[in-house]
């Protein structure tokens, strides 16, 4: 009787340790400062959201309130001017999203991911790249700034 139980005990008990090891996040040691770059470069930092271990999983409407906390933490962190860039593929493919943001540091940009409530509830994941460009570089002429 217990041998039948006890796939799903265990099953439970992981989810349950990678719910809480989740919320134990520790941030890694600073990263030493960015290179000197020419004038006309910057970093830029390119985070890959990806599919989480519980990507698509639990109830529409739970999955409805997380996506509405993104969304707000998304415009916050674009109001702040950390985030340039944020949108979800048009694929079918484990990327789920991209950000660029604009950070002194790749642990403030690594601060900014964490914060993410997807990433937080374990539905994404993230892969961070600093990324050398021309200042000025992200724009897109044919529409103009918001308001």
């Amino acid at each position: 009787m217990i041998s039948r139980f006890l796939p799903v005990v265990l099953t439970l008990g992981c989810a349950l340790a990678s719910g809480q090891a989740a919320e134990k996040l520790t941030l890694p040691a600073p990263v030493p400062a960015a290179p000197k770059l020419d004038s006309d470069l910057a970093i830029y930092y390119v985070c890959l959201l990806t599919k989480g271990a519980f990507y698509g999983v639990g109830e529409k409407p739970e999955r409805m309130k997380i996506q509405a906390a993104q969304n707000a933490y998304i415009n916050e962190l674009a109001t702040a001017g950390k985030l340039l860039v944020a949108g979800p593929f048009n694929d079918k493919s484990e990327w789920q999203g991209l950000y660029i943001f604009k950070c002194a540091t790749e642990a403030e940009a690594k601060t900014l991911a964490l914060g993410d409530p997807q990433v937080r509830a374990n539905r994404l994941k993230f892969e961070l790249h600093p990324w050398i460009t021309e200042k000025g570089s992200i724009r897109d002429p044919a529409f103009s700034k918001r308001k």
